[in-house]
């Protein structure tokens, strides 16, 4: 397998684990920095602080002045972000409001890392051309006060597409896989009330059957082949 292979993958496992998490607001399991964090979520494999994003993608990423979902937002640096921010552009609601999910923008419980999901943009640049833009701020529960300069959006190539879809796919079965295992598990508790013990352990070996069999199929090969377009 190769360097570039393993990058993917690890990126597509860790963004299946994040999927699972139920983000409402903020997450504070760990402490993330924008730039990994939005490489995760979006596929787009750019390394780097957030203020070489741009020079970076040009030429290897389709670039505009476009919101587009899946796309990530690039920051230019400033005095008090100096390293510049990069947030993946989870929903687009009008020309001019946009939806991110970020990492470490909003100091939460006195702490920085987090990562907030959904949280507004808006393009308050005067061309309308996503040049400048104000962040919602967590603190105030409101849109900061600050106006930021960005350089634009990086867009997703086909390959990234490809690994933001199958990252969903990992994510569905593996919730999957979690509910059967929770029924897996209120099955043999009422075994334990109601049934022998060689129907319990019957019972048990069935769903720990169907658990084995879904994650299974979420790694074969089938899985990961692009389906046709409807």
């Amino acid at each position: 397998m190769t360097k570039r292979t393993r990058t993917l993958w690890g990126s597509l496992c860790a963004a299946a684990m994040i999927s699972l998490v139920p983000m409402s607001g903020a997450v504070a399991d760990g402490y993330w920095q924008c730039v990994p964090f939005a490489r995760l979520m979006s596929g787009i494999q750019i390394f780097g602080d957030a203020r070489t994003w741009w020079s970076q993608a040009v030429g290897k990423y389709d670039v505009g002045f476009v919101p587009r979902s899946g796309a990530v937002l690039c920051f230019k640096p400033t005095g008090r972000m100096n390293l510049g921010h990069v947030a993946f552009v989870s929903q687009v609601l009008t020309d001019r409001v946009i939806q991110v999910t970020h990492a470490n923008w909003s100091v939460m419980n006195g702490a920085r890392g987090q990562v907030e999901k959904d949280v507004t943009v808006v393009d308050v640049s005067p061309a309308g051309d996503w040049s400048e833009v104000k962040v919602w701020y967590d603190p105030i529960r409101d849109l900061g006060t600050t106006v930021y300069p960005t350089h634009g959006f990086i867009y997703q190539n086909a390959q990234a597409t490809t690994i933001a879809a199958a990252t969903s796919k990992m994510a569905l079965a593996q919730n999957a896989a979690v509910s059967l295992a929770k029924s897996a598990a209120n099955q043999v508790a009422a075994s334990v009330r109601a049934s022998s013990p060689l129907d319990m352990i019957n019972q048990a070996a069935d769903s720990t059957d169907r658990i084995a069999a879904l994650i299974a199929a979420s790694q074969s090969p089938e899985a990961d082949k692009p389906q046709p377009a409807r």
